[in-house]
Protein backbone atom coordinates (compact mmCIF):
# COMPACT_ATOMS: atom_id res chain seq x y z
CA UNK A 1 0.00 0.00 0.00
CA UNK A 2 1.38 3.43 -0.90
CA UNK A 3 2.14 5.74 1.97
CA UNK A 4 4.34 8.63 2.97
CA UNK A 5 6.35 9.52 5.99
CA UNK A 6 7.01 12.87 7.56
CA UNK A 7 9.74 12.83 10.14
CA UNK A 8 9.55 15.09 13.20
CA UNK A 9 12.32 17.20 14.49
CA UNK A 10 14.79 17.69 11.64
CA UNK A 11 17.20 20.32 13.03
CA UNK A 12 16.95 22.56 10.01
CA UNK A 13 15.45 25.98 10.80
CA UNK A 14 14.84 26.88 7.17
CA UNK A 15 12.39 24.02 6.69
CA UNK A 16 8.65 24.18 7.12
CA UNK A 17 7.02 22.30 10.00
CA UNK A 18 7.04 18.59 9.13
CA UNK A 19 4.97 17.52 12.09
CA UNK A 20 1.75 17.64 10.06
CA UNK A 21 0.89 15.29 7.16
CA UNK A 22 1.65 16.74 3.75
CA UNK A 23 -1.37 17.06 1.49
CA UNK A 24 0.91 17.37 -1.49
CA UNK A 25 2.51 13.96 -0.94
CA UNK A 26 -0.93 12.36 -0.77
CA UNK A 27 -2.06 14.22 -3.88
CA UNK A 28 1.02 13.13 -5.82
CA UNK A 29 0.50 9.49 -4.86
CA UNK A 30 -3.17 9.67 -5.91
CA UNK A 31 -2.17 11.01 -9.33
CA UNK A 32 0.58 8.41 -9.61
CA UNK A 33 -1.85 5.59 -8.91
CA UNK A 34 -4.38 7.05 -11.36
CA UNK A 35 -1.87 7.38 -14.21
CA UNK A 36 0.05 4.17 -13.52
CA UNK A 37 -2.92 1.89 -12.90
CA UNK A 38 -1.88 -1.57 -11.78
CA UNK A 39 1.84 -0.97 -12.39
CA UNK A 40 2.43 1.32 -9.41
CA UNK A 41 4.95 0.73 -6.63
CA UNK A 42 4.90 1.46 -2.87
CA UNK A 43 6.69 4.80 -3.11
CA UNK A 44 7.60 6.52 0.16
CA UNK A 45 7.38 10.30 -0.27
CA UNK A 46 8.24 13.29 1.84
CA UNK A 47 7.17 16.74 0.72
CA UNK A 48 8.40 20.11 1.97
CA UNK A 49 7.23 23.57 0.89
CA UNK A 50 10.78 24.99 0.87
CA UNK A 51 14.28 23.69 1.48
CA UNK A 52 17.85 24.48 0.62
CA UNK A 53 18.02 21.37 -1.59
CA UNK A 54 16.21 18.04 -1.66
CA UNK A 55 19.51 16.15 -1.91
CA UNK A 56 20.67 16.52 1.73
CA UNK A 57 17.16 15.74 2.95
CA UNK A 58 17.18 12.47 1.04
CA UNK A 59 20.67 11.74 2.29
CA UNK A 60 19.60 12.29 5.90
CA UNK A 61 16.60 10.02 5.41
CA UNK A 62 18.79 7.25 3.97
CA UNK A 63 21.26 7.55 6.85
CA UNK A 64 18.44 7.50 9.39
CA UNK A 65 16.68 4.50 7.82
CA UNK A 66 19.13 2.74 5.49
CA UNK A 67 17.01 -0.38 4.88
CA UNK A 68 14.82 0.32 1.85
CA UNK A 69 11.53 -1.55 1.52
CA UNK A 70 10.61 0.50 -1.55
CA UNK A 71 11.73 3.55 -3.54
CA UNK A 72 11.89 6.89 -1.72
CA UNK A 73 11.72 10.49 -2.84
CA UNK A 74 11.81 13.98 -1.36
CA UNK A 75 9.92 16.67 -3.27
CA UNK A 76 9.96 20.42 -2.68
CA UNK A 77 7.71 23.22 -3.82
CA UNK A 78 10.78 25.48 -3.88
CA UNK A 79 14.51 25.02 -3.41
CA UNK A 80 16.66 27.86 -2.19
CA UNK A 81 20.00 26.42 -3.34
CA UNK A 82 19.29 23.80 -5.96
CA UNK A 83 22.41 22.73 -7.85
CA UNK A 84 23.09 21.24 -11.26
CA UNK A 85 26.18 19.95 -13.02
CA UNK A 86 29.50 21.34 -11.75
CA UNK A 87 27.67 22.73 -8.72
CA UNK A 88 25.99 25.44 -10.80
CA UNK A 89 22.92 26.97 -9.25
CA UNK A 90 19.61 25.60 -10.53
CA UNK A 91 16.77 28.11 -10.31
CA UNK A 92 14.01 26.26 -8.43
CA UNK A 93 10.97 28.52 -7.85
CA UNK A 94 7.41 27.32 -7.20
CA UNK A 95 5.71 25.73 -10.19
CA UNK A 96 8.42 23.22 -11.11
CA UNK A 97 9.31 19.67 -10.12
CA UNK A 98 12.25 19.50 -7.70
CA UNK A 99 12.85 15.95 -6.56
CA UNK A 100 15.55 13.64 -5.22
CA UNK A 101 14.88 9.91 -5.34
CA UNK A 102 16.52 6.66 -4.25
CA UNK A 103 15.70 3.34 -5.89
CA UNK A 104 16.72 -0.12 -4.72
CA UNK A 105 18.30 -1.66 -7.80
CA UNK A 106 17.00 -4.83 -9.47
CA UNK A 107 19.36 -7.45 -10.85
CA UNK A 108 23.10 -7.53 -11.21
CA UNK A 109 25.28 -5.28 -13.28
CA UNK A 110 27.99 -2.73 -12.57
CA UNK A 111 26.46 0.07 -14.61
CA UNK A 112 27.97 3.53 -14.36
CA UNK A 113 25.98 6.36 -12.85
CA UNK A 114 26.22 8.32 -16.10
CA UNK A 115 24.63 5.59 -18.20
CA UNK A 116 21.85 5.03 -15.67
CA UNK A 117 21.20 8.78 -15.67
CA UNK A 118 20.91 8.65 -19.45
CA UNK A 119 18.49 5.73 -19.11
CA UNK A 120 16.30 7.93 -16.93
CA UNK A 121 16.59 10.74 -19.49
CA UNK A 122 15.29 8.35 -22.17
CA UNK A 123 12.47 7.15 -19.92
CA UNK A 124 11.48 10.73 -19.08
CA UNK A 125 11.62 11.67 -22.77
CA UNK A 126 9.22 8.82 -23.53
CA UNK A 127 6.72 10.12 -20.98
CA UNK A 128 6.96 13.66 -22.34
CA UNK A 129 6.50 12.41 -25.90
CA UNK A 130 3.24 10.77 -24.82
CA UNK A 131 2.05 14.34 -24.18
CA UNK A 132 3.21 15.53 -27.60
CA UNK A 133 6.48 17.17 -26.50
CA UNK A 134 9.43 16.42 -28.79
CA UNK A 135 12.51 16.07 -26.59
CA UNK A 136 16.24 15.92 -27.28
CA UNK A 137 18.80 14.62 -24.80
CA UNK A 138 21.91 16.75 -24.37
CA UNK A 139 24.61 14.46 -23.09
CA UNK A 140 25.15 13.85 -20.25
CA UNK A 141 22.19 15.14 -18.23
CA UNK A 142 19.81 17.63 -19.87
CA UNK A 143 16.47 17.40 -21.67
CA UNK A 144 15.94 20.04 -24.36
CA UNK A 145 12.95 21.30 -26.29
CA UNK A 146 13.92 23.19 -29.45
CA UNK A 147 17.38 23.78 -28.02
CA UNK A 148 16.17 25.15 -24.69
CA UNK A 149 16.65 23.38 -21.38
CA UNK A 150 13.52 21.79 -19.98
CA UNK A 151 15.00 19.46 -17.35
CA UNK A 152 18.27 18.43 -15.79
CA UNK A 153 19.22 15.39 -13.76
CA UNK A 154 22.17 14.25 -11.66
CA UNK A 155 22.65 10.51 -11.02
CA UNK A 156 24.73 8.68 -8.42
CA UNK A 157 25.06 5.01 -7.50
CA UNK A 158 25.80 3.21 -4.26
CA UNK A 159 27.62 -0.05 -4.97
CA UNK A 160 28.39 -3.21 -3.07
CA UNK A 161 31.39 -4.77 -4.77
CA UNK A 162 30.71 -4.62 -8.51
CA UNK A 163 26.93 -4.53 -8.11
CA UNK A 164 24.66 -1.52 -7.75
CA UNK A 165 22.76 -1.46 -4.48
CA UNK A 166 21.03 1.88 -4.92
CA UNK A 167 20.43 4.44 -7.65
CA UNK A 168 20.05 8.05 -6.58
CA UNK A 169 18.68 10.74 -8.90
CA UNK A 170 18.21 14.46 -8.45
CA UNK A 171 15.88 15.94 -11.07
CA UNK A 172 14.54 19.38 -11.88
CA UNK A 173 11.76 19.88 -14.44
CA UNK A 174 10.36 23.24 -15.50
CA UNK A 175 6.56 23.08 -15.56
CA UNK A 176 4.72 26.33 -14.82
CA UNK A 177 7.57 28.17 -13.08
CA UNK A 178 9.47 31.16 -14.39
CA UNK A 179 12.64 30.17 -16.23
CA UNK A 180 15.91 31.91 -17.07
CA UNK A 181 17.05 32.82 -20.58
CA UNK A 182 17.88 29.68 -22.54
CA UNK A 183 15.39 27.49 -20.68
CA UNK A 184 11.78 26.51 -21.34
CA UNK A 185 8.84 25.37 -19.21
CA UNK A 186 6.13 22.89 -20.16
CA UNK A 187 3.53 25.66 -20.01
CA UNK A 188 5.31 27.16 -23.05
CA UNK A 189 5.16 23.93 -25.08
CA UNK A 190 2.38 23.56 -27.61
CA UNK A 191 -0.15 20.85 -26.90
CA UNK A 192 0.50 20.70 -23.16
CA UNK A 193 -2.73 21.14 -21.21
CA UNK A 194 -1.63 19.70 -17.86
CA UNK A 195 0.73 22.08 -16.09
CA UNK A 196 0.13 21.16 -12.45
CA UNK A 197 3.50 20.24 -10.88
CA UNK A 198 2.00 17.30 -8.97
CA UNK A 199 0.97 15.64 -12.22
CA UNK A 200 4.55 15.85 -13.45
CA UNK A 201 5.98 14.56 -10.18
CA UNK A 202 3.78 11.50 -10.80
CA UNK A 203 5.15 11.26 -14.35
CA UNK A 204 8.72 11.40 -12.99
CA UNK A 205 7.92 8.57 -10.56
CA UNK A 206 6.65 6.47 -13.46
CA UNK A 207 9.83 7.20 -15.44
CA UNK A 208 11.87 6.09 -12.44
CA UNK A 209 9.76 2.93 -12.22
CA UNK A 210 10.60 2.15 -15.84
CA UNK A 211 14.32 2.35 -15.10
CA UNK A 212 14.10 0.29 -11.94
CA UNK A 213 12.07 -2.44 -13.63
CA UNK A 214 14.60 -2.63 -16.47
CA UNK A 215 17.41 -2.87 -13.90
CA UNK A 216 20.81 -4.10 -15.02
CA UNK A 217 23.49 -1.71 -16.28
CA UNK A 218 21.27 0.67 -18.28
CA UNK A 219 22.42 -0.44 -21.74
CA UNK A 220 18.77 -0.96 -22.75
CA UNK A 221 18.55 2.81 -23.30
CA UNK A 222 21.30 3.13 -25.94
CA UNK A 223 19.11 2.80 -29.06
CA UNK A 224 16.55 5.29 -27.78
CA UNK A 225 19.31 7.61 -26.64
CA UNK A 226 21.04 7.69 -30.02
CA UNK A 227 17.93 8.81 -31.89
CA UNK A 228 17.28 11.58 -29.34
CA UNK A 229 20.79 13.08 -29.12
CA UNK A 230 20.64 16.85 -29.39
CA UNK A 231 23.25 17.21 -32.17
CA UNK A 232 25.45 15.26 -34.57
CA UNK A 233 28.49 17.50 -34.04
CA UNK A 234 29.92 19.97 -31.53
CA UNK A 235 32.70 22.51 -31.16
CA UNK A 236 35.47 21.05 -29.04
CA UNK A 237 36.06 23.27 -25.98
CA UNK A 238 39.82 22.75 -26.13
CA UNK A 239 40.77 23.11 -29.80
CA UNK A 240 37.70 24.95 -31.16
CA UNK A 241 37.31 22.49 -34.03
CA UNK A 242 34.07 20.82 -35.07
CA UNK A 243 34.01 17.16 -34.00
CA UNK A 244 31.42 14.61 -35.09
CA UNK A 245 29.33 12.87 -32.44
CA UNK A 246 29.58 9.17 -33.26
CA UNK A 247 27.30 7.91 -30.51
CA UNK A 248 27.37 6.77 -26.89
CA UNK A 249 29.39 3.80 -25.60
CA UNK A 250 27.95 1.02 -23.47
CA UNK A 251 29.37 2.72 -20.37
CA UNK A 252 27.68 6.05 -21.16
CA UNK A 253 30.73 7.79 -22.64
CA UNK A 254 30.17 10.18 -25.55
CA UNK A 255 32.05 9.11 -28.69
CA UNK A 256 33.65 11.87 -30.77
CA UNK A 257 35.77 11.76 -33.90
CA UNK A 258 37.69 14.20 -36.09
CA UNK A 259 39.36 12.43 -38.98
CA UNK A 260 41.55 9.74 -37.41
CA UNK A 261 41.28 11.30 -33.96
CA UNK A 262 38.88 9.66 -31.51
CA UNK A 263 37.86 10.76 -28.03
CA UNK A 264 35.55 9.34 -25.36
CA UNK A 265 34.11 11.69 -22.80
CA UNK A 266 32.74 10.55 -19.46
CA UNK A 267 32.32 14.18 -18.41
CA UNK A 268 32.27 17.36 -20.41
CA UNK A 269 35.82 18.80 -20.49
Amino acid sequence: MSWWLLRRGWPMPWMADLSQPSRRAGGVLARYRHIGGGAVQPWHLRSVPVCSSTEPLLGAWLRDKPSLDGPRAVIATRQRRGTGQWGRRWLSPPGGVWISAALPWNGRGGGRAGLLGLALAVSMAERLECHGVSVQIKWPNDLLVEGRKLAGLLPAVVQRGCDIRLLRIGLGLNVSNRVPVGAVALRQCSGISMVHPDHWVAEVLLALDRCQQAGGDGTWCLEGLKKRLWADHLRHPRDGQIWQIAGVDADGALQLCLGDRIERWHRWP
